[in-house]
């Protein structure tokens, strides 16, 4: 790896008040964690911009990410900022900027794999200088913040190769530990998706969570048949944890086992697949669990970790956390107990038929909050003209004729039916698809207990089949030996919406959702009472004619950020729209439309002349065609964009 430096006068040294700064509350000026600081919360105390003068907010200045193409990679990637100084991957380097300005500072480029989501703080420890971590699959790499150079002191030269499963995303960074997870394939059988953590002064490994249990540890028995030996997936695949240091609790995001569709050969309830974990930071020793999905059948995974505040309920305090994931449910625990708050209840779901799987009868569902997408279908729940265009209905209605004019659902976790060749179509629809909510996750108002979280609308559709060998299931699982999975009229594969092609009048073949309006939405939770405060659409559908665009749209790559000043941020919808709503109310106060959809987490930071800012890296999701200009070439006009109010 070579490193290239460009370092202004006077802008080389951090302060050693920031570099030793609480790992309790980062400075308020600095955004120095993915999710701004251990809680999760993606709170900023500035208030310089707010309700009052969100309007005013320009372009302050942008830095183009990858002049040469490939910035697709970057969506979903989060900045971070420390005594205004901002570091930023670009998967092919890391970047030191002047986060006033954009001026490069220096330049890391890397060997040996991409950086992506992005790179993570470690303030050091009055021995050891500050650096910036990363991860290539196998390996951590230590940079001095100062210099982006190699940090020789930390493993071999500044990398350590770690063993075991790859874990392509930044470390999460707790004190002096290091937490990774594991990116584990779609296959029955495979690598194993334990949790690790290291020393960030060494590289020394610390502890592993076998998040499959072992036989004699907690939750061995909700695997029965032995269908946990050689298991695959449940594993935290995000890129980032949240923390209690009150506790010195580290709280862990498990995904669902593999395969996706088919659990025969794996009954019981799967622990800790779709669980929140809580492990000891410095041991990993087991402390409780929320599983919010048993034996998952839908690939639901749970995505973003909790985000942590108090709860004030019936005269008492309670140090609380709330975590929500794709079905579009919000679950509030005590986090230092995992007990429901609002109360959870085990409601009984439907049972499919297909040969040897295991249904598990119940699965939670809160007391409160209502669900925060829809979970229920009926045949009325079909776009009308009124909702779109007559061309989009009639192709929705074709459709839906398709599958026998109706599909089955019974509710919150549907199940899907075992279709045989030449069986007429009986498919089933599962809301809410690909979210809920995703791994953008939440943000929370710490003051006043209120957590935001942006949801999508649509409806999964199909059946289970018995798998054909020559047939394309998607993800990587073209040898898996399993038996079923899942199909639709379009052939072998789980990627079926309820949504239909049509032709607008100037010719542009457009899909949208068939069931009506809203397609996604911004919703306010108050955290002690479990309600519901507002919920507001996000996003539009500019293929739809005037007076019909306010439909609100897919938001499932992004998330908010919330600020003093009585605003949240979020871009997240492919409308190339960032906003700003009002923190109260809901109501959209700014918004300004970009070159490319900002499809990750804003930040908010204050620079070195004063100033606060608002930034956010517009790239696109890298899925479908990037942008072209006259010459039919990518632009490749990619950029992280900062805002700021006029000077």
């Amino acid at each position: 790896m070579r490193t290239l430096l460009a370092l202004a006068a006077g802008a080389s040294l951090l302060s050693s008040t920031v570099l030793a700064q609480s790992a309790e509350q980062p400075a308020p000026d600095d955004w120095p964690r993915w999710a701004r600081d251990l809680g999760g919360t993606r709170y900023s105390p500035l208030t310089d911009i707010n309700t009052g003068n969100v309007g005013q907010l320009e372009e302050a200045w942008s830095f183009r990410l990858r002049p040469n193409g490939g910035a697709g990679l970057l969506g979903g990637t989060v900045p971070i900022v420390i005594d205004g100084i901002m570091y930023l991957p670009l998967g092919n380097a890391v970047v030191s900027l002047d986060a006033a300005s954009g001026k490069e500072l220096w330049r890391h480029e890397v060997d040996g794999g991409l950086v992506r989501r992005g790179v993570s703080y470690w303030p050091g420890d009055g021995k050891l200088q500050p650096r910036i971590f990363y991860s290539t699959g196998n390996s951590l790499v230590a940079l001095s913040a100062r210099t982006g150079k190699l940090d020789p002191k930390f493993g071999d030269g500044g990398t350590m190769t770690f063993e075991g499963t790859p874990y392509s995303y930044p470390p999460s960074i707790y004190k002096n530990v290091m937490v990774i997870g594991a990116n584990t394939p779609e296959m029955p059988l495979g690598p194993s998706g334990n949790s690790r953590a290291f020393d960030a002064r060494t590289g020394k490994k610390l502890w592993e969570f076998n998040t499959i249990p072992r036989p004699g540890e907690v939750g061995h028995e909700t695997w029965l048949d032995d269908g946990w030996k050689g298991r695959s997936g449940v594993n935290m695949w995000i890129w980032y944890t949240t923390a209690d240091p009150k506790t010195d609790t580290i709280y862990m995001t498990i995904g669902g086992p593999s395969p996706n569709y088919y659990g025969g050969d794996r009954p019981g309830n799967n622990l800790f697949g779709n669980s929140i974990v809580a492990v000891d930071a410095e041991t990993g020793a087991y402390k409780w669990h929320f599983q919010t999905i048993h034996h998952d059948l839908w690939d639901w995974d749970l995505p973003a970790p909790p985000v942590l505040f108090d709860v004030h309920k019936d005269g008492k305090t309670i140090p609380a956390l709330a975590e929500t994931g794709k079905p579009g449910l919000m679950y509030i625990l005590n986090r230092e107990t995992g007990e429901p708050i609002h109360g959870v209840n085990e409601q009984l779901v439907g049972i499919g038929d297909v040969p040897g799987e295991w249904y598990p009868g119940t699965q939670p569902i809160p007391v409160k909050p209502e669900p925060l997408s829809r979970m229920y279908w009926d045949p009325s729940d079909i776009v009308t003209e009124e909702d779109t265009t007559p061309e989009h209905v009639a192709a929705c209605h074709k459709l839906l004729d398709s599958y026998g004019g109706t599909f089955f659902n019974s509710g919150p976790f549907t199940p899907f039916f075992l279709h045989e060749p030449g069986d007429p179509p009986r498919a089933s629809i599962n809301l809410p698809h690909n979210g809920g909510s995703n791994w953008g996750g939440s943000a929370a108002d710490p003051t006043k207990g209120i957590v935001f979280v942006n949801t999508s609308e649509s409806g999964s559709i199909g059946w289970i089949e018995k798998r054909d060998p020559k047939g394309d299931y998607g993800r990587g699982t073209a040898n898996s030996n399993q038996l079923y999975d899942r199909g639709s009229l379009v052939g072998p594969g789980a990627y079926s919406s309820f949504s239909a092609t049509f032709e607008t009048a100037d010719g542009e073949k457009v899909n949208l959702p068939c069931i009506r309006p809203p397609w996604g939405r911004l919703v306010a939770v108050d955290g002690n009472t479990g309600d519901i405060l507002w919920a507001s659409k996000l996003g539009i559908t500019e293929a739809l004619p005037k007076g019909k665009q306010d439909t609100g749209s897919n938001n499932t790559f992004g998330g908010p950020i919330v600020t003093a000043g009585g605003l949240v941020f979020i871009g997240a919808t492919s409308d190339r729209y960032f906003r700003a709503f009002d923190e109260a109310t809901g109501k959209i106060l700014w918004s300004k439309q970009l070159e490319y959809a900002p499809m990750t987490v804003p930040v908010s930071y204050r620079g070195k002349d004063g100033r606060q800012y608002v930034a956010i890296i517009a790239a696109g999701s890298g899925f479908g065609t990037p942008a072209r200009g006259p010459d039919g070439k990518p632009r490749n006009e990619e950029a992280l964009i900062a805002f700021a109010l006029p000077e």
